[in-house]
């Protein structure tokens, strides 16, 4: 991506996303519903941020355009000092595959698939040598906890185990970014105070940027950063006291 510089040389602190007035409209005349009406947000590299709202706050929108899933109707969206409208569409695909992870409530696993063979995937659309797929996927499984869970496949597994691969797949291309849609929606409190170790543990000690949707007040206290939406504004951006 042009004008980017290495996440070797990122220190937390510099930007790494920013909106500038971000509107998104949909449909037309009286069908016309405003998702988000003109957003500035920014986000810093390393930062842990919880978004938050009800439904139609603007939130998965919002989640959709950093994702490059969704464009503006209008204002800008810049990633690490580059305008991600400028892009053609090629190029927004290159930089979800290079820089951005995505993890979801469903998993989204191939179910016939182990483990191993899940979290290979991004590196095969990389063109990753069988060997290089390999030992990436091996760390990423030892980085979630699932060291000797290699071989199974997801109904070999429990819900927490299943999202610890989705999360393994996620970081395994080495993003920098996270972007976590209700990551706990399908579990448990103990499970989801697993994976939200897991995930405080990757933006502590690896420094990746997570930006996670949630209706979990309590997971939510996991991030530095909660931002609600309401009516498809920011209503509250306020620091957090972490959980330990």
């Amino acid at each position: 991506m042009a004008g980017n510089t290495p996440a070797t040389e990122r220190v937390k602190g510099d930007r790494i996303i920013e909106f500038k007035g971000v509107t998104k409209v949909y449909g037309m005349g009286y069908a016309t519903v405003e998702a988000l009406r003109g957003i500035d947000l920014r986000i810093d590299e390393g930062e842990f941020v919880a978004i938050m709202g009800p439904s139609g706050s603007g939130k998965s929108t919002c989640m959709n355009i950093l994702g490059c899933l969704d464009m503006p109707t209008a204002g800008t969206y810049m990633f690490r000092d580059v305008d991600v409208g400028a892009l053609t569409r090629n190029q927004r695909a290159l930089l979800r595959r290079h820089y951005q992870g995505f993890i979801f409530q469903g998993y989204n696993l191939l179910n016939r698939t182990s483990a191993l063979e899940n979290v290979e995937l991004p590196l095969l659309y990389r063109g990753a040598s069988a060997h290089e797929r390999r030992m990436r996927a091996m760390e990423a499984l030892e980085t979630v906890g699932l060291t000797g869970w290699e071989s199974h496949t997801p109904g070999e597994l429990s819900g927490g185990q299943q999202q610890r691969v989705a999360i393994a797949r996620a970081i395994v291309t080495g993003p920098a970014v996270l972007l976590a849609d209700e990551p706990t929606g399908n579990l448990d409190s103990a499970r989801s105070r697993e994976i939200m170790d897991v995930l405080t543990a990757l933006n502590r000690e690896k420094g990746i940027t997570i930006v996670m949707i949630t209706h979990e007040p309590d997971m939510a206290v996991y991030a530095e950063r909660q931002v609600h939406f309401r009516d498809g504004l920011v209503v509250i951006d306020e620091q957090n006291g972490r959980c330990a």
